[in-house]
């Protein structure tokens, strides 16, 4: 059966049925719009679009793995403000020749991301398209914090990362290249492995800046770095390579180094803090924040690839 045949609201009552209600969700799907608790007041509100044949491949994922790269490609911009997401609204354009089983298999893994940070889909639309695409709209509590901007690192701040970063980028080259090993790699990119809680935490720790690294560590501290009015340098030495990152990339032909600091897909947050503070668990130093402009790898500019960006 395709999702001509099983009609649009055939369509939603499959999906709907597959979703699970937040703590936060008051009103969930089935109304006109959901109604979500939102405790502090505010609102942290973020939205992005995945493209199929941009941003995923049906043949490198499965719709599961792409509900969870869509979903935590949202909910880490609302961790990078130092707040807890809430909820996911998710706009579905579809093939009408598309099973119905693989939307499906996407709320599945859009349900089960956002269940990891206690969040949930709340509603959404569905049309048809020649192009599958998924537009995800994610809303979050900033608990009574203030947000964490990119605007606030200082000179003498040090520069900190929470989450693995360059596992995805090595995976989506090891597929490009034809490859399905190494699987740590692989699954890197069809699935992001992500620390919501740490944004919240480093807003409690007194954070100055952060912000979500989705596109490349020089390119996103680059953003950073010209909304502070500051330059940033990234010290190399503090990024484990693993094993079958390296072996990976002498096998491919490339640097390693090029999927830890110009690839995406990982989502780790990076940010800044003052000097001498106490980094909260699973964040690490990987750099400082000085007088200057733009962003060094060890002092020096850095020549490699600069990063995700949809129109270069």
């Amino acid at each position: 059966m395709s999702i001509a045949e099983s009609g649009e609201f055939g369509l939603i009552g499959r999906i709907v049925s597959r979703l699970d209600a937040g703590s936060a969700t008051l009103l969930g799907p089935g109304d006109d719009a959901a109604v979500v608790r939102a405790a502090d007041g505010r609102v942290v509100a973020s939205t992005d679009v995945l493209v199929e044949g941009r941003h995923f491949r049906r043949d490198w994922c499965g719709p599961t793995d792409v509900g969870h790269r869509a979903a935590a490609a949202n909910l880490a911009d609302i961790a990078a403000m130092g707040a807890t997401p809430t909820a996911l609204l998710v706009a579905l354009c579809v093939p009408v020749d598309l099973d119905p089983s693989w939307a499906e298999g996407l709320a599945d893994g859009l349900t089960r991301e956002a269940a990891r940070c206690g969040a949930s889909v709340v509603g959404g639309d569905i049309s048809a398209s020649p192009t599958l695409t998924i537009a995800v709209t994610a809303l979050g509590d900033l608990g009574g914090l203030d947000p964490v901007r990119r605007d606030g690192a200082r000179p003498g701040d040090i520069l900190a990362l929470a989450g693995r970063i360059g596992y995805a980028a090595a995976g989506y080259t090891v597929l490009s290249r034809g490859f399905r090993t190494p699987k740590i790699l692989v699954e890197a990119y069809r699935r992001p492995e992500l620390r919501y809680e740490a944004g919240p935490e480093a807003a409690r720790r007194g954070a100055t800046s952060m912000i979500d690294v989705s596109d490349g560590l020089v390119q996103d501290l680059g953003h950073l770095a010209a909304a502070s009015a500051v330059g940033i340098d990234i010290r190399s030495g503090a990024f484990e390579v693993p094993d079958q990152m390296r072996d990976a990339a002498q096998a491919l032909g490339t640097d390693p180094y090029q999927w830890v600091l110009a690839g995406g897909d990982d989502h780790p947050l990076a940010a800044t803090f003052p000097a001498g503070t106490r980094l909260p668990e699973g964040w690490r130093e990987i750099g400082s924040v000085h007088d200057g402009s733009g962003v060094t790898v060890d002092r020096k500019p850095w020549t490699g690839p600069l990063g995700w960006d949809h129109f270069r």
